[in-house]
């Protein structure tokens, strides 16, 4: 029987996740499954879930967010329609919807008529040891090296060479895309799927890797490219 899948969306805050329908137990296992297996890319997240007109009281809420710390993971918020979820979400201290402003933020104020999404900007090569994770895009403004590594929900934009280790869509989301100066990685995923370069050939050229009927290719990074 397959299980409902829960969904892992980067926000703001740290990550998103809606739980599907069924037994709690179950669903709760599920999502421990799916930290421990993408231990990587969770470590020292921050969790908020969804959870819809689910019931629950403090001492499940309680248990859950135990059981992610020991994976590293925070659960910050939890977003329900039920009043006694969100009373036990209350009574353990987590925000029950994803207005919580952090301090750093007042002074980030953003005023644009175009939609757009969370990314981190890093200006620096990153070198042999470098490791960035983050939940959603990920953009470099110089090079990666051999030995340094990006971890991304989203898609991964590099402006120089990349030659380091890349997994876009880290949470499965296999609309995600590597874009680099010079593609050239030492090992690329695109949420499971994976491939190692082959040897450079002629000229580097800016490239973008993606999935197409199932399958990672690299094709030419042009202006207009969807």
């Amino acid at each position: 029987m397959i299980k409902p899948s829960l969904t892992v969306k980067g926000i703001q805050n740290g990550l998103l996740i809606t739980l599907p329908a069924g037994e709690w137990s179950k669903v709760t296992d599920q999502l421990l499954e799916t930290v421990a297996a993408q231990d990587d890319f969770f470590r020292g997240a921050r969790l908020a879930i969804q959870m819809e007109d689910r019931a629950l009281g403090a001492a499940e809420l309680g248990s859950l967010r135990s059981a992610l710390s020991e994976h590293e993971v925070t659960l910050w918020a939890i977003l329900s329609t039920s009043e006694a979820t969100q009373s036990a979400a209350a009574n353990l201290g987590l925000s029950r919807d994803l207005e919580t402003r952090r301090p750093e933020d007042d002074d980030l104020p953003v005023d644009t008529q175009l939609p757009g999404e969370e990314a981190v900007l890093l200006q620096r090569t990153l070198r042999s040891g470098h490791s960035v994770r983050h939940p959603g895009h990920v953009v470099v403004i110089g090079d990666v090296n051999p030995g340094a590594e990006i971890i991304a929900g989203g898609h991964v934009v590099v402006w120089g060479r990349l030659r380091g280790v890349v997994h876009a869509g880290a949470a499965g989301d296999e609309s995600a895309m590597v874009c680099a100066l010079d593609l050239a990685p030492t090992q690329l995923r695109i949420a499971g799927h994976i491939t190692v370069s082959p040897s450079r050939r002629g000229k580097p050229k800016p490239e973008r890797a993606l999935i197409r009927d199932d399958q990672l290719i690299a094709e030419p990074w042009q202006a207009g490219h969807k």
